[in-house]
């Protein structure tokens, strides 16, 4: 009685005006709070996401395909890029809105994780998003859209398992081919192809991460000689010269140390000065630097040392002193480089030539010098293998680097088919498959989240679609007629762009990786269900810029 009591008398002080203060008080203190932020709320920030998801993967869409074009991303001081890699173009444009940056994201993490399937990514995520605003207007709640996508993923992905196969050597290659399909110069990307197979075999037996093939693999640009002369050699190259040219250019092979610094002697830290009044003191100071070298020199001459690589520098007192020891010496060495060198011929790097122990040296196979372009070259070659250099060649600098962007492609799918080798129908068959089939699964729900999975169908529709668009060709005669063979012939029936009808895509060589497909489609709807799950989106306003004095100044 006293609480009921109690709650009357609350709500009569309400009604009066008695907490009217307080109230305002709350409102204005939250008026402040956002008073330099800007607000959208509600369908407003979907809608405002959407848009910018969708612009985003227009930028890109005409590159999906062995039909799509290329992009030139001119920078602010003129030089241009031209190139065909959809994570290259979104990497590389200047994009500020947060929604467009998580696409981006997404693209970067498939480009890490699978190093194909970055434009098609993007393309998901804008049809994913697209098709849940249009349900989103028909009155069904993003919450439910989302439980009706993660359904739409996990048996997408039961179902790939299910229709993938293992490849043999034959189709491992020509999935790598498949992936390079509209890079470039189709002989180029064959040249390519071929040689990052080559080298991802080399690394079958390699221990290392998903990167191995990038840090192996060093990337050499040589500006001699045409792009279809780019080589891959077995070891390490690189533009150096040995410290003195009265020693032998090449050796077939011996015992090798890396220094982790320097032979020279070393200097004062800190400014200051040492005045002499003896030149016999200072005689003496250098006898002693001679000694330290000498001493250095002889402990890798005992331990049988021929080739010396050193990160820091080599003196002038202690080149004729290593060259009297039967020692070629090479000096300014990057540290991803002797990482490699190291790998190949199995030497420990140390940080002191006096520190050095038998354990910690290798043994090279091959060492040689060349003149490529009026420029010393050489290469030394491991007996413990696993490290090689890829010599790409060109006409400029611009044509050098795209080829190495096709081969890190190449290279990535390929060391990654090695370890995971199922495989999947190209050509937007597999896409189509799995719009059919989320349909018929789409009918075992009861409720709205049936709506959601056939919005996920629909967009996997959109892959064979853009690709049949880029090509030239009507997307709605090759969906409907993908989904009537496919129905008659299985999930392995796919669109051939160069035929211009639909073909078994095993007998046509058109196949990518199970582990592409499956990353793309979680990458993607991962991305959409974190835009659909905002509700709200607040933008602090920019600072105020500086006043227009000399306007003022005008107007009095």
């Amino acid at each position: 009685m006293e609480i009921e009591e109690g709650h009357s008398r609350i709500h009569e002080r309400i009604e009066n005006g008695a907490y009217a203060g307080s109230l305002a008080m709350v409102e204005s203190e939250q008026d402040i709070a956002l008073e330099d932020t800007d607000r959208i709320q509600g369908r407003s920030a979907l809608v405002n996401n959407v848009k910018a998801a969708s612009s985003l993967a227009g930028a890109i869409r005409s590159t999906l395909g062995p039909k799509g074009l290329d992009k030139m991303l001119v920078e602010a001081d003129g030089s241009a890029i031209v190139t065909n890699d959809g994570v290259t173009v979104l990497e590389t444009a200047k994009v500020e809105h947060p929604t467009a940056r998580l696409l981006i994201d997404a693209s970067s993490s498939q480009d890490r994780a699978a190093r194909d399937g970055t434009t098609t990514t993007v393309i998901l995520v804008a049809e994913l998003l697209q098709n849940a605003l249009e349900l989103v207007r028909m009155g069904v709640h993003p919450s439910v859209i989302v439980n009706g996508y993660d359904l739409a993923v996990n048996e997408s992905i039961g179902e790939l398992e299910r229709v993938a196969e293992v490849a043999d050597r034959p189709q491992k290659s020509q999935v790598v081919g498949t992936s390079l399909q509209g890079k470039g110069d189709s002989s180029l990307c064959n040249l390519l192809a071929t040689l990052a197979m080559e080298a991802a075999e080399a690394l079958v037996d390699q221990e290392g991460g998903d990167d191995l093939e990038r840090l192996r693999v060093k990337r050499l640009q040589v500006r001699q000689g045409s792009s279809m002369d780019s080589s891959l050699v077995n070891g390490l190259m690189l533009l150096k010269s040995r410290v003195d040219m009265a020693t032998p250019a090449s050796s077939d092979g011996g015992v090798i140390a890396i220094v982790d610094g320097g032979l020279e002697n070393k200097k004062l830290e800190i400014n200051a000065s040492i005045e002499v009044e003896d030149t016999g003191v200072l005689q003496g100071f250098h006898d002693r630097a001679i000694e330290n070298l000498q001493a250095s020199v002889g402990h890798l001459k005992s331990l049988g040392v021929d080739l010396l690589i050193a990160r820091d520098g080599v003196s002038d007192e202690a080149i004729p002193l290593l060259s009297k020891a039967g020692i070629v010496a090479y000096r300014r060495f990057e540290r991803k480089d002797m990482e490699l060198l190291s790998k190949i011929t199995g030497a420990s790097s140390v940080r002191d030539v006096l520190s050095l122990k038998e354990s910690d040296t290798g043994v090279f196979s091959r060492r040689s010098e060349e003149s490529i372009g009026e420029v010393k070259h050489t290469l030394i070659e491991g007996s413990m293998g696993g490290g090689m250099t890829l010599v790409v060649r060109g006409s400029s600098p611009a044509v050098r680097e795209e080829s190495i962007r096709i081969f890190n492609d190449a290279i990535g799918v390929a060391f990654r088919l090695n370890r995971s080798p199922e495989i999947l129908p190209g050509g937007g068959a597999i896409q189509a498959h799995l719009a059919r089939f989320l349909r018929s699964y789409a009918l075992k729900q009861s409720g709205r989240e049936q709506l959601a999975i056939e919005a996920y169908a629909a967009a996997m529709e959109s892959i064979p679609r853009i690709l049949a668009e880029n090509g030239g060709r009507d997307p709605v005669d090759v969906i409907l007629s993908l989904a009537a063979d496919q129905q008659e012939m299985g999930p392995w029936i796919g669109f051939n762009l160069d035929e211009g009808r639909n073909s078994d895509m095993k007998e046509a060589g058109v196949l990518e990786p199970l582990f592409v497909v499956r990353h793309a489609l979680s990458g993607s709807t991962e991305a959409a269900i974190s835009v659909l799950r905002i509700d709200d989106v607040l933008w602090a306003k920019t600072d105020p810029s500086t006043p227009d004095w000399k306007g003022e100044e005008f107007e009095d």
